[in-house]
C-alpha cells in the first residue's frame, strides 16, 4: 500500500475531526459570549429530527462531560402528527445515545391544515404552536432553559425577511426570555455554519426525518432569501461573516428608529469661534 492509499483512508477522518472541531469552537463562543449556562441549569434541547437539532443535542453533551461546572440535559422531540412520521426513530437513537428524553405527542399537523387556507405556507402557525407546546413541556419537566437548532444562516436569513418583507431590523437573538418571563431560550449553534452542520451530520449518520408539512411546500420567501444570501456567499466570499458581524456592531444613532436614541434630546450648538462679539 502507498502512501497514496493511506491518505485515502485517513482523509474522512481527518474531515470529521476538522468539522467537529469547528462546531465545538463556534458553540463555545456562542455559550461565553451569552453566558448560556450556569451550574445547576436543566436544559430541554428540543429534537425535531434533522441535522441541526442531532448536531445540537451532541455538542451539548460535550460541553457536558467537559465542562467545569454541571447541568442537565432532557431531549424533547415534539410528535405533531403529520402523516407517515416514523415515531420508532427518535426513541430508539435516543435510547442507543444512553440520554434523558421525552416524546410528546400533540397533533399539531391537524390544526395546522385546518386553519391554514389553501396555496399559503403552513411554517408561521406550526412553528407558533411548536413553541407554545415546548414551553409549557420545559415547564412540566422542571427546565430553567430550552435549546433550539438555528444556526448562523438561519439568523442572517430572518434579518433579511423581516428587512425585505415585514419592515423590521429583527432576527433570531442567540439567548432571550419567553413572554412569561420564566424561560431562558438559547440557540447554541448561532455561530455554526449550516455547511458545517450539514457535513458533521452526514458524517455522523443521523437518522434525519424529513418534515412532510412544510419541507415539501415551494417557493417560500425563505428559499428565496436563502438563494440570494448563497449568491452573494459566491460571488463575495465570506459575507456570511461579515453579516454576522455587523448583527453584533449596531449603532444606534445611525438608524431611524427614536426608541433607541433619543434624536429630540440632540442640539444644534453654533461653535464659539463662530460668534460675532
Amino acid at each position: 500500500m502507498n502512501s497514496n492509499d493511506f491518505s485515502t483512508i485517513f482523509a474522512p477522518m481527518e474531515n470529521r475531526k476538522q468539522v467537529t472541531k469547528k462546531l465545538q469552537r463556534g458553540v463555545a463562543e456562542a455559550i461565553q459570549q451569552f453566558t448560556m449556562i450556569a451550574e445547576g441549569d436543566k436544559i430541554m434541547v428540543c429534537l425535531s429530527g434533522g441535522k441541526d437539532s442531532y448536531a445540537m443535542l451532541n455538542m451539548l453533551l460535550y460541553f457536558q462531560k467537559v465542562a467545569p461546572i454541571s447541568f442537565e440535559i432532557v431531549a424533547v422531540n415534539l410528535d405533531q402528527k403529520q402523516p407517515g412520521f416514523p415515531v420508532e426513530v427518535l426513541p430508539t437513537y435516543l435510547q442507543n445515545l444512553g440520554v434523558d428524553y421525552k416524546i410528546i405527542e400533540k397533533n399539531t399537523y391537524k390544526i395546522v391544515m385546518d386553519k391554514t387556507p389553501e396555496g399559503k405556507t403552513t411554517c408561521s402557525l406550526c412553528s407558533r404552536l411548536r413553541r407554545g407546546t415546548l414551553y409549557e413541556a420545559a415547564k412540566d419537566l422542571g427546565c430553567n432553559k430550552l435549546a433550539l437548532g438555528h444556526h448562523r444562516n438561519d439568523i442572517i436569513e430572518t434579518f433579511f425577511l423581516n428587512f425585505f418583507f415585514s419592515g423590521k431590523m429583527e432576527t433570531m437573538p442567540p439567548k432571550f426570555k419567553n413572554d412569561a418571563g420564566d424561560l431562558i431560550v438559547l440557540r447554541p449553534l448561532a455561530f455554526c455554519k449550516e455547511s458545517d452542520i450539514e457535513a458533521y451530520a452526514d458524517f455522523m449518520d443521523f437518522p434525519i426525518i424529513p418534515c412532510n408539512l412544510c419541507g415539501s411546500q415551494e417557493n417560500l420567501q425563505r428559499k428565496k432569501v436563502k438563494q440570494m444570501i448563497t449568491d452573494w456567499e459566491t460571488e463575495f466570499p465570506n459575507r456570511n461573516a461579515i453579516m454576522m458581524n455587523a448583527l453584533q456592531n449596531v449603532s444606534p444613532s445611525h438608524l431611524l428608529d427614536q426608541s433607541l436614541y433619543d434624536f429630540d434630546q440632540l442640539e444644534n450648538k453654533i461653535p464659539e469661534t463662530s460668534l460675532v462679539e
